[in-house]
């Protein structure tokens, strides 16, 4: 086999009902320089079986398997897949996602002709667990273009640092630079690499933005982002501030301090402890719904009353609805 021009790397855990999505979706692209590394984390399911399947038939998937390591190791996946990789170019497409057809051929164009440019992104639906239901286009265009292309370099840390409004499944990466920083990036306890890599990638170089949808996420109740809230948060606020400590000249002519940073992730874990606290009901978990209630009530002084006060009833459903769901 010819050495690809794309590296797909795939993490994939217990994904025995979405994998075949996620390969065929790879497959049906129009740009065909390409190959997947699928690293199974230790699956319960027929997801390593599935894997084998489409490696069986296609030379370019290639499949390895390990003892579950989860995702507060998550880096430590997606480097060794980062290491087994001949592409010039690293894309992501985990097991439960997929792609459109053109997503590859565009986002390769772009790169080839910015040598600038270390990193290639664009839109995708969120969307329902069997894909039949469209939640919308991720993200909108409330921000100013230089966010989007990183232009001048670092420009889009003034957004990144607050937030993530690049999806993982739509980026394409210079595999020169992500090497450059040392692979993916996972600090502070996150379950996840994405957004500290997009940092660390918007310190060399220049952004391309595809103003069209290239993929689709499944949307899940059990997804990273309501299981783990407060822990993302948390980790989101101390990369936020070790940032800013490496380059204060820089983040001050923004107007960003640290004292900006704290109150504004402050409100946040006030919010999100709340929000955390209500997925925990849901799951009838009332003893940790009750602890969440009480940080949202009792941490970061008077900011977010409504918050405060709608943790305070949340606590009293707590009391309640191990009675009335008996």
């Amino acid at each position: 086999m010819n050495m690809p021009l794309v590296s797909i790397i795939t993490p994939t855990y217990n994904h025995e009902k979405y994998l075949a999505d996620c390969i065929r979706s790879a497959q049906a692209q129009t740009f065909s320089s390409w190959e997947m590394i699928v690293v199974d984390d230790g699956s319960m399911d027929n997801t390593l079986q599935i894997a084998h399947s489409f490696a069986e038939q296609d030379r370019r998937i290639r499949v390895f398997t390990q003892k579950n390591v989860g995702i507060f190791r998550l880096a430590e996946t997606y480097n060794f897949a980062l290491g087994q990789s001949n592409g010039k170019y690293i894309a992501v497409l985990e097991g439960d996602d997929v792609w459109l057809p053109e997503k590859l051929a565009q986002q390769t164009q772009t790169l080839e002709t910015d040598d600038n440019a270390v990193l290639s992104w664009g839109k995708a639906y969120g969307v329902s667990i069997d894909l039949s239901e469209n939640y919308g286009l991720y993200p909108n265009l409330k921000y100013e273009a230089k966010i989007f292309t990183n232009t001048p370099v670092k420009s889009a840390l003034k957004e990144l640092l607050f937030s993530n409004y690049i999806p993982a499944l739509t980026v394409l990466i210079r595999k020169t630079a992500l090497v450059q920083i040392g692979g993916f990036v996972q600090k502070f306890n996150l379950p996840l690499v994405d957004l500290p890599t997009w940092q660390e990638l918007s310190l060399l170089g220049t952004f391309t933005f595809v103003n069209e949808p290239v993929g689709k996420w499944r949307v899940s109740p059990n997804q990273v982002t309501k299981t783990y809230t407060i822990q993302m948060i948390e980790g989101v606020y101390q990369q936020a501030l070790y940032l800013c400590q490496q380059d204060e000249p820089f983040f001050q002519s923004l107007g960003i301090t640290e004292p900006k940073i704290q109150h504004h992730f402050q409100k946040r874990l006030i919010v999100n402890y709340c929000h955390s606290a209500n997925f925990k009901l849901v799951r009838r978990d009332y003893i940790g719904a009750r602890k969440d209630f009480t940080q949202s009530i009792t941490n970061f002084g008077l900011k977010k009353i409504i918050w405060k006060i709608r943790s305070v009833f949340g606590i009293i459903k707590s009391f309640i609805y191990p009675i009335i769901k008996k």
